[in-house]
C-alpha cells in the first residue's frame, strides 16, 4: 500500500531555521504581520519557498505581537473576517508580485486553537476564505469545528496533526502549560508519525484514538525543530512514504 503526507511548517516569524528546514516541507504557512514578520519577511519566505517548490500558505492571527498571538482574544464576527481577509489579501498582493499563488490558509497560534470547538468563529475564519480566494485549502487540526466548517462551506480541507505535540482523549493538543505538552525526542516523534501516517491514529493517554492525517505541522521554534524535522523527512523517505499532497 502507497502512503504519502504533506510536511507543513510555519515560517516567516522570525526564526533563524526557516532556509534549513524549507528544503524537507512541502507547505509553508506564512506569518501575515499580525503576530510575526513583515512584508520583507513574507517576501524574503516566499522566494525560498518557490525555490524548493514548497506550496505557500497564508498564516493570519489574532493581532497579537506581543504574546506571538497564543493568547485568547475575542472580536466580533465582522472584525474576525475582517482580520483574516486583511492578512491574507497582503501576503497574495505580495506573492502575486513574484509570479506565485498561495495555495493554502492555516490559523496561527489561539485562534486556530478556538477554533477546534468554536463553530462561530470557524465559520468566520471560513467566510474571511471565501470571500478572498475559494481556491483556498483550509489546514485544519483533524476533527476540529474549522474542518467541519470548512467542508460544510464547500472549502478544500487538508487535515492536520502534530508531530511533536501529545495528544488528549478528545482529540485535542495537550495544552502547552501541562508538562509533557510536547514530545521531547525524536524517537517518541518518529513512533507517534510513523502511527499518524500508517494506522491514522494516535495514543492519548494510554488510548488510541482515530484521526485523520493529510498532513503533519513540524514546528519551526521547537528546542529540537531542525533534528525533529531531518528525521521525520529521512524517516518517511525511509519508509516509501511520499511527500508532498
Amino acid at each position: 500500500m502507497h502512503y504519502s503526507i504533506d510536511l507543513n511548517c510555519d515560517m516567516g516569524e522570525g526564526m533563524s531555521n526557516d532556509a534549513f528546514l524549507m528544503p524537507m516541507i512541502s507547505s509553508a504557512n506564512i506569518a501575515c504581520g499580525y503576530h510575526a514578520g513583515d512584508e520583507a519577511l513574507m517576501q524574503q519566505t516566499i522566494e525560498l519557498a518557490l525555490q524548493h517548490q514548497v506550496k505557500i500558505g497564508a498564516h493570519p492571527s489574532f493581532p497579537d505581537r506581543k504574546n506571538f498571538g497564543r493568547t485568547n482574544m475575542h472580536f466580533t464576527i465582522a472584525e474576525i473576517v475582517d482580520m483574516v481577509k486583511t492578512q491574507i489579501e497582503l501576503l497574495s498582493t505580495i506573492a502575486l508580485k513574484m509570479n506565485a499563488r498561495l495555495h493554502h490558509v492555516k490559523p496561527h497560534g489561539a485562534l486556530y486553537n478556538m477554533a477546534w470547538k468554536d463553530k462561530i468563529l470557524s465559520a468566520a475564519i471560513c467566510t474571511a476564505i471565501l470571500e478572498t480566494d475559494p481556491t483556498l485549502v483550509v489546514y485544519a487540526q483533524s476533527g476540529s469545528a474549522l474542518i467541519i466548517m470548512a467542508e460544510s462551506m464547500h472549502l478544500k480541507t487538508c487535515n492536520e496533526v502534530f508531530a511533536d505535540r501529545s495528544y488528549q482523549p478528545d482529540g485535542t493538543l495537550t495544552t502547552r502549560t501541562i508538562p509533557h505538552a510536547l514530545l521531547q525526542t525524536e524517537q517518541e516523534v518518529i513512533a507517534q508519525v510513523l502511527q499518524m501516517v500508517l494506522q491514522q491514529t494516535v495514543t492519548a493517554e494510554g488510548k488510541v484514538i482515530p484521526v485523520k492525517a493529510e498532513t503533519i505541522c513540524i514546528h519551526g521554534d521547537g528546542a529540537h525543530a531542525l533534528e525533529f524535522a531531518k528525521s521525520i523527512y529521512q524517516t518517511c523517505r525511509s519508509h516509501n512514504i511520499s511527500i508532498g499532497l
